[in-house]
């Protein structure tokens, strides 16, 4: 199968990165987008776009109508989902493959299996990976969840069958809040997901999120390209990730026995393109099967800069019938990869969303840095969607050189006219539980409580440009005399006083 054409079916920083490797492979590309998105960068990078409609995600990328009249109207040949949307929707994976087209991702049928969580335990257990203790079915009622949690011991975990992204989840430490936390995982869930079915599991206390990247062809050939460590969540949706995972590093033989559960769970859903098996990860190394993500996720670009891997040709590739152009024994693995997402909320405020127009903007670059971004200056930010930018990320030989240089770029990093979390992650990268990567899932919401919030230090670069700027005004040589007396300055002032 030759693809000449692919339709992106998303929007932001991961519509410009597919749109960059199809780029590269002589590749067509179509984007689309919502009114709210007239003017993003996605659009002008694309050869063509295609207005979907409204900005509400209903009446645009999540409308599989709209998607599949774009792909006939453009004549394309595949539709790459990205992440978010529809990307692990078995229903409109199914309409692409039954109007003729390729889905770059895995089959309908895996989906369905491994979108259930409860069904994808089943999935995992059958192929030999180990599961977290916890209900083979979902539940509706309470008092079915209170039984079983008697059985298993709190605290427990209560999650959306259908779930993802952090809703319909409760913590439950007590049997008298069960029934009130369960009631409210439900109704999440169904107002979410459209499914109100809760299970419970055993949690795992201090447990690390480490996730294993898969990638199968049509051939039956499978491979993992290791772990990424992502334990650093607020409110369960991650924020900082890493590759390798410091601790995997640190207990030899864990990256094997996690790469082969996660590949026996793969085989057991007949899984092929990207995919990506998570696990909880005690501090004893004891690891269970948590979810599958059936599709490419957020923080892929640890895993590229690490292995020197382009995941979305290789998804290309695969979703074009071409075998792995690697085995397992091809796999290398150099030096370490550290992410920030870059988000549109204001840490110091609750972490409130922060829409508007970016006035300024300087991105960082450098040995070892990388930016996928849909940012440009001039352009306003929406309400309407998930609030990321962008991704920073940075390489180096070893994890800590890499932790380095990503605090250098992220003194680089200037966007005005909207609150960004730029600055939370100078505070985190410095902590000295992250320096000696002493992490777990719960670190960064047990930090906020006993911190009380995160409260932004005062920028120093903006500090001397106002400083500068107030010193060259006339009778502010009180100011002036604090200013930074390079003769640069000097020169500036003795010019203005002329």
């Amino acid at each position: 199968m030759v693809i000449k054409k692919v339709l992106v079916a998303n929007r932001g920083e991961i519509a410009i990165r597919v749109i960059r490797t199809l780029r590269e492979m002589g590749i067509g590309s179509v984007a689309v987008y919502s009114e709210a998105d007239r003017s993003t960068l996605h659009v002008r990078m694309a050869d063509e776009a295609v207005l979907l409609g409204p900005a509400p995600a209903s009446e645009s990328y999540l409308n599989i109508g709209k998607i599949l009249a774009a792909a006939r109207q453009t004549g394309v040949d595949a539709i790459h989902p990205g992440y978010g949307f529809l990307s692990e929707n078995a229903r409109f994976a199914a309409a692409v493959r039954d109007a003729g087209l390729i889905f770059i991702g895995p089959s309908p049928e895996s989906i369905t299996l491994m979108g259930s969580k409860t069904e994808a335990r089943r999935v995992a257990k059958s192929g030999g990976a180990p599961v977290v203790p916890g209900t083979e079915e979902g539940l509706l009622d309470a008092a079915e969840a209170l039984h079983f949690s008697r059985d298993i011991g709190f605290p427990v975990m209560l999650k959306a069958v259908a779930g993802g992204g952090g809703k319909g989840m409760r913590r439950v430490d007590r049997e008298e809040d069960l029934s009130a936390s369960f009631e409210m995982a439900s109704g999440e869930a169904l107002r979410a997901f459209g499914d109100g079915r809760v299970y419970v599991e055993k949690l795992i206390e201090r447990a690390r999120h480490i996730e294993v990247q898969v990638l199968g062809d049509h051939h039956g050939n499978l491979i993992h390209l290791g772990e990424r460590e992502c334990s650093i969540q607020r409110r369960h949706q991650k924020v900082i990730e890493e590759c390798p995972s410091p601790f995997v590093a640190a207990h030899p033989g864990l990256r094997e026995q996690m790469g082969e559960a996660a590949l026996q769970a793969a085989r057991a859903a007949g899984y092929y393109n990207a995919g990506t098996v998570e696990f909880l990860v005690g501090a004893d190394a004891s690891f269970y099967f948590l979810e599958m993500n059936t599709r490419l996720q957020v923080e892929h670009p640890v895993t590229e800069m690490v292995t020197g891997l382009d995941l979305v040709r290789l998804q290309i590739e695969i979703a074009s019938g071409n075998p792995l152009p690697l085995t397992q024994q091809d796999v290398r693995w150099s030096g370490a990869a550290i992410e920030c997402r870059i988000y549109a909320e204001d840490p110091a405020n609750n972490f409130f969303p922060s829409p508007g127009r970016i006035t300024q903007l300087a991105e960082p670059s450098g040995p070892g840095i990388r930016v996928d971004s849909t940012l440009y200056q001039g352009w306003t930010v929406p309400i309407d969607y998930d609030p990321i930018l962008a991704k920073l990320i940075a390489w180096a030989g070893t994890r800590e050189h890499a932790r380095q240089r990503l605090l250098r770029a992220l003194s680089e990093y200037r966007i005005g006219g909207i609150n960004a979390n730029v600055w939370l992650f100078e505070i985190l990268l410095r902590d000295p539980a992250f320096q000696t990567a002493d992490l777990h899932t719960g670190y960064l919401d047990a930090k906020l409580a006993a911190e009380g919030g995160f409260t932004r230090q005062q920028d120093p670069f903006l500090a001397r440009v106002a400083a500068t700027v107030l010193a060259a005004q006339p009778g502010k040589s009180e100011v002036a005399a604090a200013a930074p007396a390079s003769r640069w300055l000097q020169a500036g002032r003795q010019e203005l006083q002329r």
